[in-house]
């Protein structure tokens, strides 16, 4: 039994992003001045952010926002990309779902990341910036920002997490190679990190870490800001992208689903895949599960508390409403370095709160089990981080097996694993280690933070 795909033209790529905060009954609760504890002005994140990124991000009433040309010129490099409905795997787990995947991994640096790279690039070059800066776990966004950089003109700086930047020498690699400068982090090259660093000489680092380094060098260095791959409003928006297209895919393959999965680290694809389908919940009654899949090792949304933290380990940034572990929350060294982040973003956390949308937790081990029953189902390796969706989707599918349901699962692979070898040849010899967070360990990190909500 083949699997079947689902193809659009150039001309079906979106022309706006989907800005789902104009379609939410409940707004995100506002970012915070962590000194004063008042609502942030758009204009005290101009040192920081691109003036045109702050304003998305701060748009609460626009369901619609225009994608400039130039971006989506670029964009039709690799978009729109294919909705396969997986039949072999469906064929395999013996079930009467259907289950289809958006397949991001084609995307030039292999996976979904580039959908808002471009676009950071682009505001960030119009605004005559000429260097930016960025953090990256395990370097899909370094490898996305390195691209789009060198696709404006502007020259870039990336804080890779320590355990990646050595477990994932290839994604350094490819960063280097489109121009980009790739530090380890914690680094001696700031303040934060000579601090973290004197604290705790072998700490490998966090995307928290990272973000702090990033921020700090950005806002030091002349003509320069920084730009990032998940957690705010804006990148949500960005990839907004993916779920648009998959809407007129899937009404070409004659369904509409009734669950979407993807994985979770600050929400970035999670937010890509599902906001364009949560908006026919919100206006026309439908009722799509959507189901967050994220590391039982890094459990904000199952384990987390809603609070307003930091979205960095120094405290840069500004207070965020988030499902949080608390900022200095030092996440194990698994392999889906991509999801290894302390908090979830504030639009993603209110729809939690709400209960729109669900979320699971993942073990390594059966993530990639999952991996595994893809790659040889499907014929694509999938990166660890997407590996959790898969796992998540099989469990779906084998719950319609028991209902005896016919159910359509719509998951997004959100990136291939082709790099991520190392991770593949350490589950097929028997040593990968699940990493089981007790409650203890958790209460740690999250009992400082301040109980503002």
């Amino acid at each position: 039994m083949e699997s079947k795909k689902f193809l659009l033209q150039e001309k079906d790529i979106p022309t706006a992003w989907y800005n789902i905060v104009a379609d939410m009954k409940n707004k995100p609760l506002p970012p915070l001045n962590p000194g004063t504890k008042q609502p942030l002005n758009p204009e005290d994140l101009y040192p920081i952010l691109a003036e045109k990124l702050v304003q998305q991000e701060a748009n609460m009433t626009d369901p619609w926002i225009e994608i400039p040309e130039e971006v989506r010129d670029l964009y039709k490099q690799w978009r729109p990309t294919p909705l396969v409905r997986a039949t072999a795997l469906e064929k395999a787990l013996d079930t009467p779902a259907h289950i289809y995947f958006k397949n991001e991994s084609v995307s030039p640096v292999g996976s979904h990341k580039l959908n808002s790279a471009l676009a950071q690039a682009y505001y960030c070059k119009a605004e005559g910036l000429t260097n930016i800066t960025t953090e990256t776990g395990a370097g899909q966004w370094g490898a996305a920002m390195a691209y789009a950089a060198r696709a404006f003109g502007l020259e870039l700086a990336v804080y890779m997490v320590k355990i990646s930047y050595e477990q994932k020498p290839y994604r350094r690699s490819i960063m280097q190679t489109f121009g980009a400068q790739v530090i380890p982090s914690p680094s001696m090259s700031t303040k934060a990190g000579r601090q973290i660093l004197t604290e705790n000489p072998t700490y490998m680092g966090s995307l928290g870490t990272a973000i702090s380094e990033a921020v700090e060098l950005a806002l030091q260095t002349p003509n320069c800001k920084y730009v990032l791959g998940s957690v705010l409003n804006h990148v949500m928006l960005h990839q907004t992208v993916i779920g648009l297209e998959a809407e007129k895919q899937m009404e070409m393959a004659g369904e509409y689903p009734d669950i979407i999965i993807a994985c979770f680290g600050g929400g970035s694809n999670f937010s890509g895949i599902s906001f364009p389908f949560l908006r026919h919940n919100f206006l026309d009654g439908k009722q799509t599960r959507v189901i967050a899949a994220e590391p039982s090792s890094c459990p904000k949304l199952t384990r987390g508390v809603f609070q307003y933290d930091f979205g960095d380990e120094a405290g840069y940034t500004p207070f965020i409403p988030m499902y949080t572990l608390g900022h200095t929350f030092a996440p194990p060294h698994i392999h889906a370095g991509g999801l290894r982040y302390h908090g979830a973003g504030a639009i993603v956390s209110q729809l939690k709160k709400d209960s729109l949308i669900e979320a699971v937790d993942i073990e390594q081990s059966d993530a990639f089990k999952a991996a595994v029953l893809f790659a040889k189902t499907e014929g694509i390796i999938p990166a660890p981080e997407s590996s959790h969706a898969i796992a998540a989707a099989v469990r779906e599918a084998e719950q319609a097996k028991i209902e005896g349901k016919q159910k359509t699962i719509l998951f997004n692979l959100s990136g291939h694993g082709l790099i991520d070898m190392a991770a593949y040849d350490s589950y097929l010899a028997g040593d990968l280690s699940n990493y089981d967070m007790s409650d203890a360990d958790l209460a740690r990190s999250m009992d400082p933070l301040e109980k503002i909500i």
